[in-house]
């Protein structure tokens, strides 16, 4: 179902469009429908997963954060090994990259980075942004030099049918007010070998427009710099499950920063070393938490539709 009336000050062009709709106002994922009337451009969202997507406009395709791989590493079991090697499932990735032209990386992590540059070196032409780590990693990976571009926040880039806009942002803290595998690459490394080599890296978020169309928000970490999303008003935004309540007030600041989304589709609250297959599955410490933060979006948002994504779904904005 799909609604398009205006709920604030801006002139909403948006809607979030899949069927069956829970009392609670969470969308149960669906196929997609037809976008709204007299609307001019729109985009075709599928998730991989994790904070994973695949954005498609105008026969062209954008990924972000895309890790399809999905292996142990021990994390949901409580016997997590840093020391776990890195692999790539070609299979799992294949057609579902499609002929990617950006890859957009939030940050350096394993779940976010892992299946970047397999995915440059076999997608031709595909081309990365991600942070100066991102950059390096990816060099030292195999990935021509030409493929990976380095940004840091603020920069707003023109592809035609869509813009990014690069967004400094933060990465999730634990219980322990601090975060895994924390730290930068300055120059190439070794080609790394184990997840233990892919740190945090410095963390974007990104705003992709889409020309004619909505305004869509994507975090790959639950924490952000307020100040730097000001402005961006995001008619769909993506926002990470809060990994530990360290971060003061999440939810409600994070929703008045971006101007109360007209839709807001929660991510990274599925476990990820589970095959891609529906219903995802949520680690069994992670489902209360999924639903104490679809209450925080209802209450700190009355009038943000939330959507919970299936995978491999399209849905179209």
């Amino acid at each position: 179902m799909s609604e398009t009336r205006d709920l604030n000050r801006r002139a909403l062009i948006r809607t979030a469009v899949a069927t069956g709709v829970a009392a609670t106002g969470v969308a149960a994922a669906g196929p997609a429908v037809a976008a709204p009337a007299g609307r001019t451009g729109t985009a075709t969202l599928r998730w991989f997963g994790t904070s994973g997507w695949r954005i498609d406009v105008n026969g062209r395709t954008v990924l972000v954060d895309p890790y399809l791989t999905r292996f142990p590493t021990g994390l949901f079991t409580g016997a997590f090994d840093p020391a776990t090697p890195l692999r790539v499932d070609a299979d799992a990735i294949g057609s579902r990259v499609g002929a990617a032209e950006t890859v957009l990386v939030t940050h350096t992590h394993w779940d976010h980075f892992n299946d970047v540059p397999h995915i440059a070196k076999t997608v031709p032409g595909a081309r990365i942004l991600g942070t100066l780590t991102a950059y390096h990693l990816a060099l030292a990976s195999g990935v021509p030099g030409g493929q990976a571009v380095p940004v840091k926040g603020g920069e707003h880039l023109d592809f035609g049918d869509y813009t990014v806009e690069v967004v400094a942002s933060l990465h999730s803290r634990n219980a322990a007010y601090s975060l895994a595998f924390p730290g930068v690459r300055l120059t190439p490394p070794a080609a790394p070998r184990t997840i233990g080599d892919l740190p945090e890296g410095d963390t974007l978020a990104y705003q992709v427009t889409i020309a004619g169309g909505p305004k869509l928000f994507f975090m790959g970490g639950s924490d952000f710099v307020e100040r730097n999303l000001t402005g961006l008003a995001p008619d769909v935004a993506m926002v990470a499950l809060p990994s530990a309540g360290v971060v003061y007030d999440y939810t409600r600041r994070l929703l008045a920063a971006l101007d109360h989304p007209r839709v807001v589709v929660p991510v990274h609250w599925d476990n990820f070393e589970t095959p891609l297959r529906n219903p995802p599955a949520v680690a069994a410490g992670d489902a209360a938490k999924l639903d104490a933060f679809v209450a925080a979006i209802r209450e700190a948002s009355p009038r943000t539709r939330v959507l919970l994504p299936s995978y491999d779904t399209p849905y179209t904005f």
